[in-house]
């Protein structure tokens, strides 16, 4: 196939990034909703410079110069990520300056910087750096013979080049002589123990705040007595995180993982990023960090937008964001037996962030206390530092239950969160799994061994395809399905089987396993569509996904598009197929929402000649997902549950006020809303979720759980 037929990787994540923007661009979003896209852009950037620019920076290194599917090579691909990287951190920070802090500052919330400070903010801030910060700041000298000190991963830090004052004996001057001194430079990390956000008085009911960085710049001179500030800059390393675990050691892999946290701190530098346009000085910076002038970005505003989320959520500014969403409690269950007879009844399918986390949580609860069960198994990829699930597993294993936990200590960023909470439970006497070597758990499942009345024992599951993380539950939208299937069950119990011993996860009847038979089974689906497609009876694939770049997934795509397969793709990030090409993708129709709630669920949908077949999955369409991770691909079966993923989906595409639609170019594009059109997803979503909450909360209510007579 032709390299046009395929988009490139990182590009198209920088695309994603862009429309990630828009939102804070979007001027009906509320300013402090608004500075929170700006924040999440950043945060993006940061990860994406310390993993995908990384990768590609070690292809170089490594002197791989072979294209990717779309013909750019690794240094082609830099260029143009440093290309279009800069116009999205320019339109970021021209929104930021021009748009958000003035509409904060007109609603009682001004961020005050340096140029504005006036004589009383400029005393009170001077007064509190002499006696809050500069007893615990450390200035470093960086000298061209040593290395460049420790500047950490992402730490924010102040850079001053100073010249030594005729007559202080500093420089390199000879004693006596005219000669001028030579230039010095020093940094000063900015701490990480103190607040950024510094309150400054202010009258009436204006909320003023200046920021940490801004008054270490502004008064870090005083750390210098005797040589003179020539240039002074904020700047900040970002540095490779894409380092992997040794997994061939034979100690500790805990130990091996905490390794890999010390060294992502002082890992190969990226990119260098500086506050306003002081070249000389970054110049300096970047020669001494061994990178060249291309991997620095100058900011003009804040070094560090990430550390903005903090205040974006801060409570008492309710007036400067939009009303709260709280997810409906569609369920809730009086106890355990409650828990299980409902799931034993028939499926219960549950969307986030519109329908309330607890149901899950109190599966695991109810799992945890009821004696009635044996053994719970489960998979944890990320969750909460103060998680009730973990909690209720703690309280399970310590009870004499049988409590086996895969945990994935290789989760990015998540690693030391992972690592606290695994020991936890060790301690408490549940068996830990720490991941299978070479391969990343993605999987989210949950299964349940209970002894019923009769004696018997029984399976209960809970599958999803987004975390046991009851924090960003309130913000991800996710689909998950607690059932009692026993096929279902009983290929998980395999699973978890093959995941903590030496059998195998190959062949299971009802879900599918990656690295072993997903990807086969996905294609295979494909296939089927386009076998059974006809020109009366036109085959349909409706398909959501966080990203889609697997070639073969695309080729299979592009065959059943031009045996005349309607397909509806949803794809939030990356997308790396061309759509609309004639002959080839014509009948492929991407559509990507960003919106207020971050589209995480994967669900697909197959016509199937009428017999429609719906799966929800943990994994994109991805190689990483499909090829080197643990994943799983599971079906819904249950008649009401498949009826409203469907609709889900439809709604989707639906859309004409979030959806931007890609087109063969790679452009992304406004959807055009119809006349009297302009439906949001996601607001219907939540329309339609206070229409359920009220109808089951009338008297004689369908979900009413049928509990056994009491003899």
């Amino acid at each position: 196939m032709r390299t046009e037929w395929f988009f490139n990787r990182e590009l198209s994540w920088l695309e994603f990034n862009a429309r990630v923007l828009e939102e804070g661009l979007d001027r009906s979003n509320a300013p402090l909703d608004r500075l929170r896209f700006l924040a999440i852009v950043s945060s993006n950037f940061d990860e994406f410079f310390m993993v995908r620019v990384a990768g590609l920076k070690a292809q170089l290194r490594a002197g791989d110069i072979a294209p990717d599917a779309s013909g750019l090579s690794p240094a082609g691909q830099l260029e143009a990520v440093s290309r279009r990287a800069r116009e999205i951190v320019g339109r970021q920070y021209d929104c930021l300056s021009r748009e958000i802090l003035p509409e904060l500052a007109a609603g009682g919330l001004e961020i005050v910087r340096p140029g504005s400070w006036d004589g009383g903010v400029l005393r009170y801030l001077e007064t509190w750096f002499a006696e809050a910060v500069l007893p615990v700041l450390t200035p470093l000298a960086v000298k061209d013979d040593e290395p460049f000190p420790s500047t950490g991963n992402l730490r924010i830090h102040a850079a001053f080049l100073l010249r030594a004052e005729n007559g202080s004996g500093g420089g390199n001057a000879e004693p006596g002589s005219d000669s001028t001194p030579a230039e010095e430079l020093a940094i000063v990390q900015m701490p990480q123990n103190l607040d950024r956000f510094v309150p400054v008085p202010a009258t009436g009911a204006v909320t003023r705040i200046a920021l940490l960085d801004d008054v270490l710049l502004a008064f870090g001179h005083a750390l210098f007595p005797g040589r003179r500030v020539l240039e002074r800059s904020l700047f900040k390393v970002t540095r490779d995180a894409d380092i992997g675990v040794d997994e061939g050691r034979d100690d500790d892999f805990v130990a091996a993982m905490e390794e890999i946290l010390i060294n992502r701190q002082n890992s190969w530098p990226v990119r260098i990023s500086v506050s306003g346009d002081a070249d000389p000085l970054a110049a300096r910076l970047a020669a001494a960090l061994g990178l060249g002038m291309e991997d620095v970005y100058f900011m003009h505003g804040p070094i560090d937008l990430k550390g903005f989320l903090e205040l974006a959520e801060a409570p008492g500014f309710d007036r400067l964001r939009a009303e709260p969403w709280k997810p409906l409690e569609t369920w809730s269950p009086a106890g355990p037996e409650d828990v299980f007879a409902r799931v034993r009844e028939r499926d219960v399918l549950i969307h986030l962030p519109y329908e309330s986390f607890r149901p899950v949580v109190r599966f695991i609860e109810a799992a945890s206390d009821d004696p009635r069960v044996l053994a719970i198994k489960m998979t944890l990829y990320r969750t909460s530092g103060d998680s009730p699930i973990v909690k209720a597993l703690t309280r399970a294993a310590r009870s004499g239950k049988q409590v086996t936990v895969v945990v994935e200590l290789k989760a990015r960023f998540d690693e030391e969160r992972n690592i606290a909470w695994a020991q936890r439970l060790e301690q408490a006497g549940a068996v830990v799994v720490y991941g299978v070597a070479s391969l990343k758990v993605h999987a989210k499942a949950a299964l349940v061994i209970r002894r019923e009345d009769d004696g018997r024992l029984r399976r209960y599951a809970h599958l999803s395809t987004g975390n046991y993380n009851d924090r960003t539950a309130r913000i991800y939208a996710d689909l998950s399905l607690l059932t009692a299937s026993e096929a279902v069950c009983s290929d998980l119990a395999l699973f978890f089987n093959a995941l903590t011993g030496l059998s195998s996860a190959r062949n299971l009847r009802s879900i599918g396993v990656s690295p072993f038979d997903l990807k086969l089974r996905v294609i295979a689906l494909i296939e089927r569509e386009a076998e059974r497609s006809h020109e009366e009876t036109p085959g349909l694939i409706m398909a959501k996904m966080n990203s889609l770049c697997d070639e073969d997934v695309i080729r299979a795509l592009y065959r059943a598009s031009s045996k005349g397969v309607r397909i509806l793709l949803n794809v939030r990030g990356i997308c790396t197929l061309a759509p609309g090409i004639k002959g080839l993708s014509e009948n492929i129709r991407v559509v990507s929402i960003v919106g207020r709630f971050l589209e995480h669920a994967r669900a697909f949908l197959f016509l199937n000649g009428g017999a429609e077949e719906v799966y929800l999955s943990s994994a994109d369409w991805m190689p990483r997902n499909l090829e080197k991770r643990i994943e799983l691909l599971f079906p819904v079966t249950d008649p009401a549950a498949r009826g409203r993923i469907r609709a889900i989906l439809e709604t989707y595409f639906r859309d004409e006020a979030k959806a931007r639609e890609l087109g063969p170019s790679g452009r992304w594009k406004p959807v055009k809303a119809r006349p009297g059109g302009g439906l949001s997803a996601q607001e219907e979503f939540r329309r339609v979720e206070r229409e359920r909450n009220a109808a089951q909360a009338e008297p004689g209510a369908e979900l009413t759980v049928r509990r056994k007579p009491s003899s």
